[in-house]
């Protein structure tokens, strides 16, 4: 006679006594996971015995969507700008690293260099899923070379790029190649940009917009042709004017295609951004938040002399702020708004059922305890 019961015989974990944010709150239940990813509980006692091999004990703690973090230029020494002998090997200590911070998954960020950087690093960072060795890469995100002058930032002057070959000639030229490319950052308002934006978006690499003087114009523009993403908001982007409120207008503006929805990252350090800032984007446009770290070779060093790309900085000291929204809230924008920036929602970002059990465990006070990529514990504390 038929059945309906599951041939796998794989090992089953109950994460018990759970509050999981799931449908944007907090929920008390429990969360099944097998073959790295989260299970239908109604379908297994239905189909099967409904029993787990292995029960977690989560009492007193939060189970979120593992962290994903869109810009990120390294950490620990490791400077993703940088082409080293050992370039993989970079990328590698920084994924392992970041496990303790909850993040399962990144795209290392290379910032403005010269065209001999990219070839090297672009063709030694791979997408790759996370594990024990730590958190995955969903891609590369490049940010710069086609960026403004005016708002370069800490971008190296000597390595900014314009369109002159008409667009995607450019972008080949400079980066050699776009295989294992998730995102690319790039100024509006350059002569041309409106056929790479178009172009980017239909191979499916995420455009942001940012490092600019684009007015509100120039900034629909970009995202009536597939543009998606705000690079941090407010920093190196012109501030916001009542008469033209520039890339920032993009968070309330009534030109944004129906279907599409406008990210924005913010780095939510205090510092890069002012706390009432943050507050004012956030209650504006609640849906669009990414938090970012932005962190670089800097992170997890003491303060002194860093690089970033072509250039040295000197760090005086490190700062964090949680942002001025609800738990729920600033977990999704680590979590679920970045995956849907990515389009990448059916396996990230959720912990719906089917997804990877890519899970963060933290307590009341937003502290990490312990991160899973694929139902496997990968770090605790």
């Amino acid at each position: 006679m038929p059945t309906n019961k599951s041939v796998s015989k794989a090992p089953i974990t109950q994460f018990v006594n759970c509050r999981i944010l799931r449908d944007h709150k907090l929920q008390r239940e429990d969360l099944w996971v097998r073959e790295g990813r989260i299970l239908d509980p109604e379908k297994l006692f239905f189909d099967e015995e409904g029993y787990a091999d292995q029960r977690v004990d989560c009492e007193g703690l939060i189970i979120a969507p593992g962290f994903i973090d869109v810009q990120i230029n390294g950490g620990y020494g490791i400077d993703f700008s940088q082409a080293t002998s050992n370039v993989r090997g970079g990328v590698a200590l920084v994924a392992k690293k970041i496990l303790e911070h909850g993040v399962t998954s990144f795209l290392p960020t290379l910032v403005t260099s010269p065209p001999n950087i990219y070839h090297k690093v672009l063709s030694e960072v791979k997408v790759h899923s996370g594990g024990v060795e730590g958190a995955g890469v969903l891609g590369c995100h490049l940010e710069g070379p086609f960026i403004s002058l005016e708002k370069k930032g800490a971008h190296p002057e000597q390595y900014l790029r314009s369109f002159q070959s008409g667009g995607m000639l450019d972008l080949i030229e400079t980066y050699g190649t776009l295989d294992n490319v998730a995102m690319v950052t790039l100024a509006p308002e350059l002569p041309n940009s409106e056929k790479v934006v178009r172009e980017l978006a239909q191979r499916g690499i995420t455009v942001s917009l940012g490092h600019s003087v684009a007015n509100l114009s120039q900034a629909e523009e970009a995202v009536q042709n597939g543009a998606s993403f705000i690079t941090h908001l407010f920093n190196a982007m012109l501030p916001f004017h009542h008469r033209d409120p520039g890339i920032v207008g993009l968070l309330t503006s009534d030109q944004v295609p129906q279907d599409r929805t406008v990210f924005y990252g913010m780095i939510a350090d205090g510092i890069h951004t002012n706390s009432a800032a943050l507050r004012i984007a956030h209650r504006a446009h609640p849906t669009g938040l990414v938090l970012v770290t932005d962190a670089i070779t800097a992170m997890g060093l003491p303060p002194g002399r860093h690089t970033l790309g072509q250039q040295v900085i000197e760090i005086q000291g490190l700062h964090a702020y949680v942002a001025g929204c609800s738990v729920e809230q600033a977990l999704e924008a680590a979590s679920l708004h970045p995956a849907q920036l990515l389009g990448i929602t059916r396996c990230k970002g959720t912990l719906d059922y089917g997804a990877d059990a890519d899970l963060v465990l933290l307590d009341d006070a937003i502290n990490v305890r312990a991160t899973y990529i694929a139902g496997q514990e990968v770090w605790r504390k």
